[in-house]
């Protein structure tokens, strides 16, 4: 899945870059030392969930909690419903964020999981226009270490990252790409889209 990517999710990706060079500079409230710390913390958190020996269910659950309180939900949710978020009213908008969620917390859950055995640990971080970049480097058992880098922000007046780079595959176009193609799906219907997501 994180190998190979469709034209939808390259066009996606290409979009969203370019959305993401568009944020104004003012979300960017935070220093590149505050957005290090940040993603070592959550670094943390993860290391120590995916070296638990927890089943898979509970450290889904486990994931949850960590990217409730570490990543920007709301952002990342909105982004990947992309056009048709603006037209969504408030209850919508609020059933879908919520099953969004969750739905992170399985996908980035089980790719978390295969981590087992190995480390993530923050090698450097830098200021990108309206955000910081903050670079990890991921070691697996029996296999080449590779990056994840995470974008941090403060656009909601928190300190979040709202985006995940694994192996060089962007988590904003990905899920803007699939989370359209469900929409698509449900003939655009975000409230049938939402309850396919709890499924």
């Amino acid at each position: 899945m994180y190998r190979n990517l469709s034209r939808r999710s390259f066009a996606a990706l290409t979009a969203s870059a370019m959305a993401v060079t568009a944020l104004p500079f003012g979300a960017a409230a935070l220093t590149v030392d505050e957005a290090r710390d940040l993603v070592s913390k959550l670094i943390g958190e993860i290391n120590g969930v995916i070296n638990s020996g927890r089943s898979e269910a509970a450290m889904i659950d486990n994931f949850e909690t960590i990217f409730s309180l570490y990543a920007d939900v709301d952002y990342i949710a909105l982004s990947a419903l992309g056009p048709a978020g603006r037209q969504a009213n408030d209850g919508q908008k609020k059933a879908f964020r919520a099953a969004f969620q969750k739905y992170l917390a399985r996908k980035y859950g089980k790719r978390f999981r295969e981590f087992i055995g190995g480390t993530i640990e923050v090698k450097d971080a830098r200021p990108l226009k309206s955000f910081f970049e903050v670079v990890s480097t991921a070691t697996l058992k029996g296999q080449r270490p590779f990056e994840v880098r995470w974008h941090v922000f403060a656009k909601s007046g928190k300190n979040r990252f709202f985006n995940i780079i694994i192996e060089g595959v962007n988590m904003l176009a990905a899920e803007r790409s699939e989370i359209g193609a469900l929409l698509d799906a449900n003939k655009g219907d975000i409230g049938k889209l939402t309850a396919a997501m709890k499924g």
